[in-house]
């Protein structure tokens, strides 16, 4: 006969016993631990970043502001960010629908996250073109798809051969109050391609900027990325109130020929600042015209502030006149020459009342250049009596 225990729950150990192993007390210490932990996360961070603790936190993606009453994507219009896709369409059909609201403040292009090929297209008045954080519009570099355009007016035939020259990646001409800036995107004119066939010569004209504004008013650019232009890179042509911030502008110190960073060109108002600029020639170059064409065009470049910058050269050079401008907290580094004043007989005009102020030149071989025996020349036209005027240039607190 079998006999049932005396206390049949006595299997069920009590609440003492259970707890009294090292062990286990400390397997609900931490069971509990985590589950308070994840309950406060729950209110007080967003869901899709409260799990962290056994990866890396998620980062929810920058906001893009509201700049203008009118806000698009480039994917409204059919735009695909995959590197391959020509895009041309969807940024001309976007700058289209900007058009037609610049009565109501104008309109917004967001480019987001991606590759965004594209060939050369125009901005339009009223215009912002935002380009998000990891945003790259990227320049075709088969020059077919890139328009031609007449000569400039100051430099004669053009700058590499005569006749048209090829137009630039993002154009603007005769507008008014247009923005680019982002959360840091970038601009690449791919100009691997360009460089190479400059150097054997397989190019009939002149090659095209990245970004050239012309005859335009009301102008900011900022907080971008701008690299690897087929020419120079950032040409404001006769504009006037242009401000360039925070800009960072690269292209290989060797074999990018002509790459130069920021060309102000007869601008009058204008402001460069906080850039950060390394390219294949001068990092900024202070323009108006060439020779007699210069002349005749007649616009100087004058009331310019450059300041808080970080490059690797600076140049002026004019036929119109360049003059009443102020280049300060200036640190050149790694340069064959830091600042330099370049002109020649022929060139005519004048760079006068120029202000140097607070220049740091760092592993640089020559600091201060005024060289007037420069002798290029557009054709053999210009005049030979043509001197030009130099005069008021002061430097003051010059290091290095």
């Amino acid at each position: 006969m079998l006999e049932t225990a005396a206390h049949p729950h006595s299997w069920i150990p009590s609440a003492v016993t259970f707890l009294s192993t090292h062990k286990t007390f400390l397997t609900v210490f931490w069971i509990l631990f985590f589950f308070t932990l994840f309950y406060w996360q729950r209110d007080t961070v967003p869901a899709a970043a409260a799990v962290f603790i056994f990866r890396r936190p998620y980062t929810l993606p920058r906001e893009l502001p509201r700049l203008r009453p009118a806000v698009y994507n480039l994917t409204d219009f059919g735009g695909v960010g995959d590197g391959l896709t020509l895009n041309t369409a969807a940024f001309e059909g976007a700058v289209m629908a900007i058009s037609k609201l610049g009565r109501s403040g104008g309109g917004q292009l967001n480019v987001p996250p991606g590759n965004w090929l594209t060939a050369p297209f125009n901005l339009t008045s009223h215009m912002t073109l935002f380009l998000a954080e990891g945003a790259v519009i990227l320049g075709i570099d088969d020059e077919n798809y890139w328009p031609l355009m007449p000569p400039l007016p100051a430099y004669g035939y053009g700058r590499e051969h005569k006749g048209p020259r090829y137009g630039s990646l993002i154009h603007g001409q005769n507008l008014r109050d247009v923005v680019i800036t982002g959360h840091n995107g970038t601009i690449n004119g791919q100009g691997q391609t360009w460089w190479k066939k400059y150097r054997r010569k397989l190019l009939n004209h002149t090659r095209g900027p990245l970004v050239q504004i012309m005859w335009s008013t009301d102008i900011l650019i900022s907080n971008i990325t701008l690299r690897d232009s087929p020419f120079w890179t950032l040409h404001p042509y006769d504009c006037k109130n242009v401000t360039i911030r925070n800009v960072t502008i690269l292209a290989p110190i060797f074999e990018a020929p002509n790459t130069d960073g920021i060309d102000p060109d007869s601008c009058e108002d204008m402001v460069v600042e906080d850039c950060y600029i390394s390219v294949g020639d001068d990092g900024v170059a202070i323009k108006s015209g060439w020779d007699q064409y210069g002349i005749t065009y007649g616009r100087p470049s004058t009331n310019i502030l450059i300041r808080n910058l970080v490059i690797r050269s600076m140049v002026s050079e004019m036929s119109g006149g360049v003059s009443n401008f102020t280049i300060e907290n200036i640190h050149v580094w790694n340069s064959r020459r830091a600042v330099r004043i370049k002109t020649a007989p022929g060139r005519g005009g004048y760079i006068r009342n120029i202000t140097y102020r607070n220049l740091t030149f760092d592993n640089v071989r020559v600091g201060i250049v005024i060289k007037t025996d420069y002798n290029e020349h557009p054709d053999e036209g210009f005049d030979r009596d043509a001197a030009p005027v130099v005069e008021d240039i002061s430097y003051t607190s010059v290091h290095g």
